[in-house]
């Protein structure tokens, strides 16, 4: 056991005990036990619970980003005061003043990376375990939580379209480099479309201006290259929990953008035009007055002081 194993030996467990769990599930409703798709099957249910378990850092993804929304124009007035000023004193007063209002309002631009972080180190102790899924087989290397030696045996003899889920791009056969080329190019595509939807859907064109955005667009491109090139690598096993990972990830975010975007967002845009085509969208003031309904109007401020709100048929009666 390298040094690798001996850090991640914990996720590896409860790793490996989830996928023997759903294999063990799978089986007893009749699906063969050294069959691939029953064990790409269970490395689905991997994924699902994973994801599941995730709920609540998106959800903070989500209100987080929301705030960032409306900080935008307190950043927008620090950028002003800064204007011009290119010396390290400005900008490091610059950058702590934004660090201020993002802890003071808990908030981060970097929330949107999160849940990708957090998955890493499971993606990493999957990689582990199928990655030893040989030497477990063999017994030079010992049971891993509830993935036995009988199990190892049980998935290396398993495969998918004849390919071993323990078969990286780099493994002999033109049916491998195919299967796993083309696993490799969608798991790319979909982690970019997730995260281009993001940015061109749920948030505004001031937001979008923020320096600190322009280096999460960068990462838009970078990420997916990374994952893309690194994917050579990945056991097949890994290739599809990152499938199943991405589109779960496209569905929820598609979902939350549609019903809850972020406000001056293109998304929100786009809600209220569907609402308005349903005829559930607020009507304006000029609506309203169409339709012989009550306008209230706020009066302005008199020596400071806000006054109450009056409608325009109980302005028409003072002034007569």
């Amino acid at each position: 056991m390298d040094w690798m194993d001996k850090l991640l030996y914990p996720l590896q467990w409860v790793v490996a005990w989830i996928l023997a769990i759903f294999h063990e599930i799978f089986t007893a409703i009749g699906l063969p036990a050294d069959a691939g798709w029953t064990w790409v099957l269970s490395i689905a249910g991997l994924t699902v619970v994973i994801r599941a378990v995730l709920i609540p850092l998106f959800v903070y993804q989500i209100k987080s980003q929301r705030k960032m929304q409306l900080l935008q124009p307190e950043i927008q007035r620090l950028q002003a005061k800064y204007k011009g000023k290119k010396d390290q004193y400005s900008r490091q007063a610059m950058a702590e003043e934004q660090m201020n209002l993002f802890r003071d309002n808990k908030t981060s631009p970097w929330a949107s990376c999160l849940p990708l972080l957090v998955q890493m180190p499971i993606f990493f102790s999957l990689f582990r375990v199928i990655h030893n899924m040989p030497n477990v087989a063999d017994g030079s290397v010992g049971a891993i939580g509830g993935f036995t030696q009988q199990l190892a045996i049980q998935a290396e003899s398993s495969s998918v379209f004849g390919i071993s889920l323990s078969a990286t791009f780099t493994s002999p056969g033109i049916g491998v480099k195919l299967l796993t080329g083309v696993l490799i190019v969608i798991m790319a595509a979909t982690m970019f479309i997730t995260q281009k939807q993001m940015m061109a859907k749920n948030m505004s064109e001031a937001a979008m201006a923020n320096p600190m955005m322009q280096s999460q667009k960068m990462l838009l491109y970078i990420m997916p290259l990374v994952f893309g090139i690194g994917g050579i690598y990945f056991p097949l096993g890994v290739l599809f929990y990152w499938l199943v990972s991405n589109t779960w990830t496209m569905a929820q975010q598609h979902t939350v953008i549609r019903n809850m975007p972020a406000p001056g967002s293109k998304a929100e845009k786009e809600m209220l035009e569907r609402k308005a085509r349903k005829g559930k969208a607020p009507k304006t003031p000029e609506a309203k007055a169409a339709a012989g309904e009550p306008v209230v109007e706020e009066a302005p401020k008199k020596n400071g002081q806000r006054q109450q709100p009056v409608s325009k048929n109980r302005k028409k009666n003072k002034k007569r």
